[in-house]
């Protein structure tokens, strides 16, 4: 069996990377990574206001007012973020002198500022490629969908001027027809679409009377949305795909890669059960080829896409109708 995949122009040795996240804070956890199996490994984002901060001494300009809208001193202060600009780029050196599997830097911002040439900077540290996370939800009413996705498709022109190592675009799935917005950052020049960045939302401390931000490690039905997406973009975009959110078991990953996926990406899992699982992954797959007698990953990628239905259009509209009539039959 074959389990090898390609993401982004590099061959790896199986579909399974580990995502942006804590993991990717220390040479010593990447290393941990690399031992116990995993192919690659994305870098912790490095936020667009780290560095106006960094060059500029000031965050962007933030007015607020009332009971629940706290001052700007809501921003974590710089020393909070695990790397300055620089210590980024110095941590890039360092973990590709360690480990041998490719290093993926991340950029996470929302605007086609100066901020983007550090993308130069991390591409001279010797990241084997770039990963945009463009999140951004729109509180403006006055802002036109078509503005937001400009600038997005702006941001990544920009960056594929500036770079020659490929650029892996992040987003979340929440537009009015996210298949166009994927061509338009095929033509932009994209090299991978990562689907989906999670949508983050904080709650309300009613006893506190405050915001209250946490974060939740993904879960299983998170993954649907994903599976679908991969479905319908499979075979009709040039750019690598990866999946991101709501993987926890083998059977999570066969999916991602029957739907269409080049790689998958583990955070949550990874934080649950440690690297550890990342063997889990790789066994459960190789069982599940070898008793359907796949013989690589490339020959099931895609057996549950869109990619040679007629209509898909219709195809997605009566298996909307049917999951509303699988009501009461499963019970």
């Amino acid at each position: 069996m074959g389990t090898e995949t390609s993401y982004l122009g590099l061959r790896l040795l199986h579909p399974f990377v580990a995502g942006a996240s804590p993991f990717g804070h220390h040479v010593d956890t990447i290393r941990r990574l690399e031992d116990a199996g995993i192919a690659a490994v994305v870098l912790h984002s490095l936020f667009e206001e780290q560095i106006t901060a960094a060059w500029r001494g000031r965050l962007r300009h933030l007015l607020r007012q009332g009971r629940f809208a706290p001052p700007p001193a809501v921003w974590p202060p710089l020393e909070e973020y695990p790397l300055s600009p620089d210590g980024y780029a110095d941590h890039i050196r360092r973990a590709k002198e360690a480990v041998h599997i490719p290093v993926i830097g991340s950029l996470n911002g929302t605007s086609s500022e100066s901020w983007l040439t550090f993308a130069r900077v991390i591409e001279q540290a010797g990241a084997d490629a770039l990963e945009l996370n463009l999140y951004q939800v729109v509180p403006d009413l006055d802002t036109a969908a078509e503005a937001v996705e400009d600038r997005f498709i702006g941001i990544v022109r920009e960056v594929k001027r500036l770079l020659r190592i490929p650029v892996a675009v992040k987003t979340l799935p929440f537009f009015t027809s996210f298949g166009h917005l994927a061509r338009r950052f095929d033509e932009a020049g994209a090299d991978g679409l990562v689907l989906f960045n999670r949508f983050y939302q904080t709650d309300i401390d009613i006893t506190e009377m405050r915001v209250a931000p946490h974060v939740e490690l993904s879960r299983p039905d998170e993954l649907l949305l994903r599976l679908h997406w991969l479905a319908i973009l499979y075979g009709r975009v040039r750019p690598s795909l990866a999946v991101t959110g709501g993987i926890n078991k083998p059977e999570d990953g066969i999916k991602a890669i029957l739907s269409g996926a080049d790689v998958v990406q583990m955070v949550s899992a990874l934080l649950r059960y440690g690297s550890k699982h990342i063997g889990v992954m790789r066994q459960g797959l190789e069982d599940w080829m070898e008793r359907h007698e796949m013989g690589s990953v490339d020959e099931m990628r895609g057996e549950a896409s869109l990619a040679r239905v007629v209509d898909p259009a219709a195809l997605e509209r009566a298996g909307y109708i049917r999951t509303l009539h699988s009501w009461g039959r499963e019970s």
